[in-house]
């Protein structure tokens, strides 16, 4: 097939690309696979989607370059006020970031895309950028160099200030703060020891690679298996979090994202609370991790 759309072999199974078009791509022996080629033009624009968000540049096609013009990001989610930044960097193991629209038209960037100047162009052009929230050191590779193009405060948590030295805020202890109006930190330490959730108006809960949506089991997970820091800790922090925790979108680093009603998301947060408390320590999985 010289006309087809393929996956090279340098893609690292982050599943980027699957969210954006789970129609058109599947996993398949440890990697992501084309399990069927566009069929209008709706469907070339999702893979254009997953393309530009892929970290390594893994989707492509023989006969032609990415159309820029089919450049997509960032995109709204949905009817929200978050947009996904795409271009996922390779430096953040493929993360997923985002940009949260407030009030009066500035914006939150929750974690960073890979770094370009015309990027930053793009996402400064729907209104300014006050702070770059970074929820854990996993994500932090770019963080300064987007907070410095915008002008705006860099946070970390102190638990993990090292990846982020020269953060403009940082956050301590555990307990919740604010960031701006509506939007809170909640410090979860577990999956590293500075983890961070930021909670924006009760609707929207970035919650970085604390937990995710699972498309295996249905629900609220945990990755244990890439727990850096400590099981233990994410149990209690999941435990003394959950209790006021309220949220509509949930919306994490890597995994699923997934839309529910508050009450039934916080009963699943409170579920996951009680299932990891009986989860002990295991060997964490350099190689790779199924989200």
């Amino acid at each position: 097939m010289t006309d087809a759309w393929y996956v090279d072999d340098r893609c690292t199974n982050c599943d980027v690309a699957r969210q954006l078009a789970p129609s058109l791509i599947a996993e398949a022996g440890g990697r992501s696979e084309i399990v069927r080629q566009p069929r209008d033009a709706a469907e070339e624009r999702l893979l254009h989607a997953a393309a530009f968000a892929c970290p390594t540049r893994s989707i492509r096609h023989p006969a032609r370059r990415l159309d820029p013009e089919l450049d997509p990001f960032p995109m709204r989610l949905g009817d929200t006020d978050v947009l996904l930044c795409g271009h996922n960097s390779q430096h953040t193991a493929g993360a997923t970031s985002y940009l949260l629209r407030r009030p009066g038209g500035t914006q939150l960037m929750v974690d960073t895309p890979r770094w370009s100047e015309p990027l930053a162009a793009r996402y400064e052009a729907l209104g300014p950028v006050t702070d770059v929230l970074l929820t854990h050191r996993d994500h932090a590779a770019h963080g300064r160099r987007y907070a410095d193009r915008f002008g705006a405060r860099l946070w970390i948590h102190e638990g993990d200030l090292d990846a982020a030295p020269d953060a403009d805020r940082v956050l301590r202890g555990t307990e919740s703060a604010e960031i701006t109006d509506g939007v809170y930190a909640h410090p979860l330490p577990g999956h590293t020891r500075g983890s961070v959730l930021y909670v924006a108006d009760e609707r929207y809960c970035f919650s970085g690679d604390s937990f995710y949506w699972s498309r295996t089991t249905g629900d609220i997970e945990v990755a244990d298996s890439v727990t850096w820091y400590s099981i233990e800790e994410l149990a209690a922090s999941l435990a003394r979090t959950a209790v006021g925790l309220r949220f509509e979108w949930l919306l994490p680093g890597h995994g699923d994202r997934m839309h529910l009603p508050a009450a039934d998301m916080a009963e699943r947060v409170r579920r996951l609370a009680e299932r990891t408390r009986e989860l002990r320590p295991r060997p964490v999985d350099f190689t790779a991790v199924r989200w």
